[in-house]
């Protein structure tokens, strides 16, 4: 079989790359909207539909760069949770009448969401050639990413039980306060926001000391960037006296 070229490899992937960060964007715009106007989704078979194309494509995603992987296998490893997490989980469930709660069908729904999420990660994270750099810019992203569809989940599960919860700016803060494990004067009433209420305060105590790694990587970088300029600009002084010194003589 005839080997493809580095060129036509790199422009596959930027192909796929670009087409899941559409999709992605797409879909969260599309749970938004449906989250602020209080849109049943599984009554919806517009959103369904998308939800299934969407995640046919990130499958098709995956086999596609297996395909053109150079190891197959340590990509399989590295990838195999995009796969898993590409799974219309929502359209099985509703397609065979499967039984779960409110709460945890919703939180299905945010699979793909992860998934996209995942993606949009590991793309930020290509644009920096630090390496520091590269994984907190990851690691932020999928903390503002958490945070922001925590805030959709919260909203939509407390606004009708939770009287502290008057607006989605008001959920917004909630998990704000509660990834920055602050505490917030807002206690959820419902079993998704107490479940979030766990998990933004893990993902609060995982993500924030990655703070302190990057800011002591930058003024590492800063401090040796500058002692390499001093000790260049002192080899400079030496060179110059010593011309000046054999002119003089």
């Amino acid at each position: 079989m005839q080997k493809i070229s580095p060129e036509l490899k790199h422009k596959i992937l930027n192909s796929c790359h670009v087409t899941i960060l559409i999709l992605s964007v797409l879909l969260i715009v599309y749970m938004s909207y449906d989250t602020f106007h209080n849109v049943m989704f599984l009554e919806n078979d517009n959103y369904m539909n998308f939800q299934l194309f969407v995640c046919v494509v990130f499958i098709l995603d995956f086999f596609v760069e297996l395909f053109i992987a150079d190891d197959k296998w340590s990509y399989t490893k590295r990838r195999l949770v995009f796969l898993i997490l590409s799974i219309p989980y929502l359209n099985l469930i509703h397609h065979y009448q499967i039984q779960l709660s409110s709460d945890a069908l919703y939180f299905v729904r945010f699979i793909p969401m992860a998934r996209g999420a995942l993606a949009l990660a590991i793309v930020l994270g290509y644009i920096s050639r630090n390496r520091i750099t590269s994984l907190f810019t990851s690691y932020i992203s999928i903390m503002l990413l958490i945070t922001y569809f925590s805030s959709l989940i919260f909203f939509d599960r407390e606004r009708m039980v939770n009287p502290d919860v008057t607006s989605y700016w008001t959920a917004l803060w909630w998990c704000g306060m509660e990834v920055t494990s602050l505490g917030c004067d807002i206690y959820p009433v419902t079993v998704a926001g107490k479940i979030l209420s766990v998990v933004l305060s893990f993902m609060g105590m995982i993500m924030f000391p990655l703070f302190t790694v990057y800011l002591t990587n930058v003024i590492k970088n800063r401090h040796n960037n500058g002692s390499k300029l001093a000790a260049q600009f002192a080899t400079s002084s030496d060179k110059s006296s010593t011309q000046s010194q054999d002119g003089q003589g």
